[in-house]
């Protein structure tokens, strides 16, 4: 082979790898498409994140599409282009090619924090409306037009972590006086984090442990030493799944039956429940949304993929609703007309009926109106919603699994 020839083989070969980072979700017709980009971490220790929040995109985008599609342009079909980004490193490139090559109309995702806001530095940039479940302060903190937030930022999520679990012990008749915070280090983490102080402080509790760790732990067995030796009377652990999943088993092996509230996240998937057996049950977590409130949705979810509905695919099925509105709205797959018509709308019909707030609406910031999220706990399979009252749908059980 001259060296020509090799050169060409390795160049193809560098764009076949690059290709493989992409999966198209084709349209089910040969007509006029939209595409609409999807950031989500397929591979790397956050898939199953991405893998139920991509099953909840596509559920929202077959059920738009066999209602007529995009009708104010001739019932044009909506396609994802799917974008594999497991760290932040990955986003701006991946993004980049979203909207340079495959010229979506929009971008959906990604469900982490971290890669969410490198890749909303390039959808601003290029101006092309990016809408996102990821949680961190940040994502709607920065004055961007092109972005939007449909989950409750971090610090209300962290901030509602604790009022709701001080509100259970309340009803159990269980005073506490000391907690613990554990969080891992990344945007996520540090804004619930945020909102957990605030929460302690406002109560006048006293916060015995407030730990940051690094994303990847292989022993939690320091943290979980500090909490035992720190006599508080409620955890709080902000992580995702392979954190989550320590934390709580070594908890559980060392008899420590101290009510645990995880935050949202490794705490409230299936996959938290397969990982963990018995020790998984009774333990409680914040949530943006919750399946059993939507129960037809979820019905459906469960239908098509063998699980419920976790709150990513809820929020995102919202969100991806939202966007598809907006196409419609705007009469037109230019992203600067999506984004204005984004940015007006309130939708309150579909998936979105499913969440919390009803609607998916949005204020001057980009940030979600009306957004709040609810408290689950483990029960066998499944998650039952315990608080607020009124969204509530079974009775909470106050301790650790015993």
């Amino acid at each position: 082979m001259n060296i020509r020839n090799q050169k060409l083989t390795r160049a193809g070969l560098v764009a076949a790898a690059i290709a493989a980072a992409f999966a198209v979700v084709p349209a089910a017709h040969a007509q006029k498409v939209v595409k609409l980009g999807v950031i989500m971490p397929m591979s790397g220790p956050n898939a199953a994140f991405g893998n139920t929040s991509l099953n909840g995109i596509k559920l929202a985008v077959e059920e738009f599409n066999a209602k007529g599609g995009v009708k104010s342009l001739g019932g044009a079909k909506i396609e994802l282009v799917v974008a594999d980004i497991p760290q932040p490193n990955a986003a701006a490139a991946a993004t980049q090619r979203l909207i340079s090559q495959e010229r979506v109309s929009g971008v959906i995702g990604s469900f982490v924090s971290s890669v969410t806001i490198a890749a909303s530095e390039v959808t601003e940039r290029a101006g092309v409306p990016l809408i996102t479940f990821a949680f961190a302060d940040e994502i709607t903190g920065r004055g961007y037009k092109n972005v939007f937030q449909v989950s409750p930022k971090g610090s209300v999520v962290g901030r509602a972590q604790f009022d709701y679990a001080l509100g259970l012990s309340k009803q159990a008749g269980e005073p506490v006086k000391k907690v613990a915070i554990l969080y891992e280090d990344t945007a996520y983490g540090t804004a619930q984090a945020k909102g957990l102080r605030e929460g302690a402080k406002a109560a006048g509790i006293e916060v015995v442990v407030d730990e940051a760790y690094p994303l990847g732990i292989t022993d939690a067995t320091p943290l979980v030493n500090k909490v035992r030796a720190s006599g508080a009377q409620m955890v709080f652990p902000v992580s995702y799944l392979n954190d989550s999943l320590l934390i709580i088993r070594t908890m559980r092996q060392q008899n420590i039956t101290t009510p645990t509230i995880g935050g949202a996240a490794g705490y409230i998937i299936p996959d938290f429940k397969k990982g963990l057996g018995q020790y998984a049950e009774n333990v409680l977590s914040i949530s943006t949304a919750s399946y059993d409130t939507a129960p037809a949705i979820g019905e459906r979810y469960k239908a098509k993929y063998g699980a419920f509905m976790p709150h990513d695919a809820l929020i995102f099925g919202a969100a991806t609703e939202a966007m598809m509105q907006a196409v419609d709205q705007a009469k037109s797959d230019d992203p600067a007309k999506v984004r204005d018509a984004l940015a007006k709308i309130k939708y309150c019909d579909g998936i979105a009926k499913g969440i919390p707030a009803g609607c998916v609406q949005f204020d001057q910031t980009g940030a979600a109106v009306g957004a709040k999220p609810v408290m689950v706990q483990w029960r066998g399979n499944d998650l039952v919603t315990v608080y607020p009252a009124e969204l509530a749908k079974g009775k909470a059980i106050w301790g650790g699994a015993r």
